[in-house]
């Protein structure tokens, strides 16, 4: 950053970024997801390609977010599993190489905050609502600006047609329909 721009600022007594453009540094970014197997064991996958932007307003109720997902690079600890999680039963890969993320509605109190926004998956687009904290800020070895969110929801992933499943002798389905998502973003500032 040059001249007398920060990168951040105090806002209602709070440190946070400053206003501009920040890119999402797909090294340091992990969409992931949590389901139950079973309806008991959790599951644990992650999207490894992550990219996009967020534009911090002034007013940060006005920041607007936009990121893509490379839906071929999840990643769950089993092949097998992902395997399956990129055929047609689940993402569908080869017709929809990527889901994206598009904010609209921005609530921001302190360094916490809600966003709603339209998730599209494998061509279906739907509202989603993620809580949203500010973890903070860092200046890396290369002068580098980072700010740090986190950021979590829950969401029926047959909204988004992802219903294959498998009923089980005892009642119950093999996968679960309500997933949590957790996210842990690193952004870096272009300006």
């Amino acid at each position: 950053m040059t001249g007398s721009t920060t990168p951040t600022r105090r806002l209602d007594e709070v440190e946070l970024p400053a206003a501009g453009t920040w890119r999402i540094d797909p090294g340091h970014a992990e969409v992931a997801f949590v389901g139950r197997h079973f309806m008991l064991t959790k599951v644990r996958g992650r999207f490894t390609g992550v990219d996009g932007a967020v534009e911090i307003a002034e007013n940060p109720a006005d920041s607007k977010v936009s990121v893509t997902i490379d839906m071929a690079s999840v990643h769950s600890g089993d092949q097998a599993r992902d395997d399956h999680l990129r055929s047609a039963d689940f993402f569908d890969v080869a017709a929809h190489p990527t889901a994206t993320f598009v904010s609209g509605d921005v609530r921001w109190g302190g360094s916490r905050g809600s966003m709603t926004g339209e998730l599209t998956i494998k061509g279906v687009t739907r509202p989603v609502t993620l809580a949203v904290d500010y973890v903070g800020y860092a200046q890396d070895p290369w002068d580098n600006h980072r700010a740090v969110f986190s950021a979590r929801g829950r969401l029926n992933r047959e909204d988004w047609g992802l219903t294959w499943n498998m009923p089980l002798a005892r009642g119950g389905l093999l996968v679960s329909k309500e997933i949590d998502l957790e996210l842990e973003v690193e952004l870096v500032y272009a300006g």
